[in-house]
């Protein structure tokens, strides 16, 4: 059967539906968040725990170090051996960049990261990073936030590694039909309702011991500076332990930063064509699955 991808922003349900879809229908569940492959980062990036995938194989899940590397092309390379090797597949996610790239069939530099040419790029100013590669690779210059260094550092070592700009490596693979063998479910709420989720998120994720975690990860020795460290939750909090925050204020800043990132998630999704959007309360169609997933209409957001 085609593979069934679910996605909309964060809080809106994605991963309790495809757990109840996945038990109905004997299937498994991939991952595409791009934080929820790094063990100990369980929190922040609401993964589900392992009373809620009890039964339910899952993939892509703890399978790296927080000071490991995972890319968009190894969750591409990693979906393409599953999705035609497990029973029922339901990708599952909100990272757009990951599902983007799984749609439309992005192709990527096969270029592993190479550490002292990125130590030595992140001692340059971010200034003349910038310029840099505004001479080599004006495309993606265009494409880059000045400020984003990460995203700066990366197109230049893939640009200094293989001879070739970063944008001409990723253009699109000219072939058609890329991602018509999956189903695309999107998932909504109203906006007052969606941000109230989030707030509510955001509280249970301190109760349940967010700073703690993130203190657990530091004194594991992972730096606060590492690219997953950085992800949503985790940056707040380590601000906050380095007193850049009182506990409020991170609080209220981690709230407004994930309501934030709700928005430009949908901005990613209104891209995608074929979504079957799913409101609030209404039932997953029959009509649109068909006898493939004969128990569909019994559930709701």
């Amino acid at each position: 059967m085609k593979p069934l991808v679910l996605l909309g922003p964060t809080a809106t349900g994605k991963t309790k539906l495809a757990i109840k879809l996945a038990g109905q229908i004997n299937g498994e569940i991939i991952s595409a968040d791009s934080m929820q492959v790094y063990r100990g980062m369980d929190l922040g990036t609401a993964k589900p725990t392992l009373k809620e995938r009890r039964g339910i194989p899952h993939h892509l899940i703890d399978i790296r170090n927080p000071d490991e590397s995972w890319t968009v092309s190894d969750f591409i390379e990693e979906v393409e051996k599953l999705k035609d090797n497990i029973k029922n597949p339901i990708i599952v996610g909100g990272t757009g960049l990951y599902l983007w790239a799984l749609l439309e069939g992005f192709s990527f530099p096969i270029t592993p990261a190479d550490k002292e040419l990125r130590a030595r790029l992140e001692k340059e100013e971010i200034s003349v990073l910038y310029s840099r590669l505004s001479t080599v690779d004006s495309q993606a210059a265009g494409k880059i936030h000045p400020n984003d260094k990460k995203r700066l550092i990366r197109a230049l070592e893939v640009y200094e590694l293989t001879g070739k700009p970063i944008s001409q490596l990723q253009e699109p693979l000219r072939r058609a039909g890329a991602g018509s063998d999956l189903k695309l479910i999107g998932l909504n709420l109203p906006r007052e309702i969606l941000y109230e989720r989030i707030n509510r998120r955001v509280d249970s994720m301190i109760e349940k011991g967010l700073i703690e975690e993130v203190k657990g990860l530091l004194d594991q020795g992972y730096h606060k500076g590492l690219p997953s460290m950085q992800a949503l939750g985790y940056k707040e909090v380590i601000d906050y332990l380095d007193g850049k925050w009182s506990k409020e204020e991170m609080i209220a800043e981690l709230k407004k930063r994930t309501r934030n990132f709700a928005r430009r998630q949908m901005t990613w999704f209104r891209r995608f064509k074929s979504v079957r959007w799913l409101e609030a309360g209404q039932p997953l169609p029959r009509d649109w699955f068909g006898e493939t997933y004969p128990a569909a209409g019994l559930f709701r957001l």
